[in-house]
């Protein structure tokens, strides 16, 4: 099993910034690329950020140049910093960690962008 604790989230202006990070437990030897997605009311879950153990990154073309997603594979962390808010940002993130045995997912962050 592996077990995903997030945190950071929260309410800023556009424009703003935030930060969560997401520390993985357990049989995390079973990890290689870790995500971060996110829904907002009403919609599908998406994609966001994604790295793998050796550093590949790829992100939805919505946040490229405004977030960065990063990993401290000493720690199993990842983060997401995420810059120049907007309103559209405004959503539940989800830390996910796929496993050959199964996915799993954090218990989400809210993060809200106000007007």
């Amino acid at each position: 099993q592996v077990q995903l604790v997030e945190s950071g989230g929260g309410l800023v202006q556009t424009g703003g910034s935030l930060r969560l990070s997401c520390a993985a437990s357990g049989s995390v030897s079973s990890i290689n690329a870790m995500a971060w997605y996110r829904q907002a009311p009403g919609k599908q879950r998406e994609l966001v950020a994604r790295i793998t153990r050796g550093g590949s990154i790829n992100y939805a073309d919505s946040v490229r140049c405004r977030f960065t997603i990063s990993r401290d594979n000493a720690k199993n962390t990842i983060y997401l910093q995420m810059n120049s808010l907007k309103p559209e940002d405004t959503a539940v993130y989800y830390c996910n960690a796929p496993t050959w045995f199964r996915d799993f997912w954090g218990q989400g962050a809210q993060v809200t962008v106000s007007l």
